[in-house]
């Protein structure tokens, strides 16, 4: 049965700080790339396309982590947290918006094989 799980966290920056937002984002990566868990964490900004015409947040992280717990110790590190307080909560923060959200890839009622 398959652990990982799948985050995407969107962030729409307060105008005219998107560039700025984006650097503070990538600041994360070195040091959550060396966490327990994480397989995958990227920060990625929205492309123009004409084959992905959806609604989307102009950053967005790309997280893989093997499992739940290894996604929730990451949230709680203090690099996080402090991101969270000052950029997405505070007033002052570059962050206008933001939307978190796991998924797993296993269908709801998987049947998986018995250990």
């Amino acid at each position: 049965m398959s652990s990982k799980v799948y985050c995407l966290a969107q962030f729409l920056p307060k105008p005219g700080k998107e560039a700025e937002l984006f650097s503070v984002l990538q600041a994360l990566e070195p040091n959550t790339m060396r966490e327990d868990g994480c397989i995958q964490y990227t920060v990625t900004r929205h492309i123009p396309s004409p084959f992905a015409e959806g609604e989307s947040f102009p950053i967005v992280f790309n997280e893989i982590w093997q499992n739940t717990a290894a996604f929730e110790a990451h949230c709680q590190r203090n690099e996080i947290v402090n991101f969270f307080e000052t950029q997405c909560v505070s007033e002052t923060g570059l962050v206008e918006k933001w939307n978190v959200c796991v998924y797993s890839d296993e269908p709801q009622d998987f049947d998986a094989p018995a250990i």
